[in-house]
């Protein structure tokens, strides 16, 4: 047997059609490329550049924002030195080998969008709530399970729409999603089977769901300071399960204040709980 030949990254790291567009196409077979820490740090000898100058020198700029792909590499690791190229704005590591991410990841604190959809991660990252800066996140196509993953925390950030594969998280319990820019949430929300708490006050929502209705194991629903003008007929039978229409934010109950409700009417509201399941229930 020869001797063992170290991986390298291969130096054409713009195959996807754009640097930060999903791949849609399958995973590459045959040789797979690990880490490239093996390149070294800083400048090698003859003034050959580092690793982390090799990756900030594929990243480029699209849109305005300085990107980076890496998908389809057969990525077992992510690459140490990518953290350090710390003007990253959106990077692509979509349909690669990659089960888990490391710490380093905080580091990329300018970071929009980053797409790991088409991995083999079981869980995301606790990291990933200090990218203060991230608007989109794509992780479909892994493998999250709701044995991973109880309690998501994703507040305060500026996400648009929730992200399909939390919908898949079947296990969660605690969902905290205030502070972002939400104008909907979808009706797969009624797969959270086992939710006890939603918190999605400080948003933009204009509705809720119907499906609602169907989280049995609901005791904390919180839509405080968004722009609902009605309740869904449906809530009502969460109304004996929530208990109370809630003032403090760490009460168990239904916090629906400083929302344009037109139906039901605040005269309604004034009247508590059971005057707001006799509007909502049918007939």
């Amino acid at each position: 047997m020869g001797p063992r030949q170290s991986k390298r990254l291969p130096d054409d790291l713009t195959h996807a059609a754009s640097p930060f567009q999903d791949a849609h196409h399958p995973r590459q077979t045959g040789r797979k490329a690990s880490s490239i820490s093996t390149l070294g740090r800083g400048r090698e000898g003859g003034g050959r550049p580092g690793a982390a100058d090799r990756l900030r020198r594929h990243a480029v700029r699209h849109l305005g924002y300085t990107t980076l792909s890496m998908a389809m590499r057969g990525l077992e690791e992510v690459p140490a030195e990518l953290w350090e190229v710390r003007e990253l704005q959106k990077l692509n590591l979509s349909h690669n080998c990659l089960s888990a991410l490391p710490q380093g990841m905080a580091r990329l604190h300018n970071l929009v969008l980053l797409n790991l959809a088409g991995n083999e991660l079981a869980s995301l990252p606790a990291e990933l709530g200090l990218l203060r800066n991230l608007r989109v996140l794509f992780a479909y196509r892994n493998q999250l399970s709701e044995h991973h993953l109880t309690k998501l925390n994703l507040s305060h950030n500026r996400i648009a729409h929730i992200p399909a594969c939390v919908y898949a998280m079947r296990g969660l319990v605690f969902l905290h999603l205030a502070g972002n820019q939400l104008e909907n949430i979808a009706d797969q929300i009624q797969d959270l089977v086992n939710l006890k708490i939603l918190i999605v006050e400080r948003n933009r929502l204009h509705t809720l769901p119907r499906t609602l209705g169907s989280l049995g194991r609901l005791e904390l629903l919180n839509v405080d300071f968004n722009e609902l003008q009605s309740l869904p007929a449906e809530l009502h039978t969460l109304m004996r399960r929530l208990g109370r229409l809630a003032c403090h934010p760490l009460d168990k109950g239904l916090h629906v204040v400083h929302n344009p409700l037109l139906k039901p009417t605040q005269e309604v509201l004034q009247g508590g709980l059971s005057a707001l399941h006799n509007y909502l229930k049918p007939g």
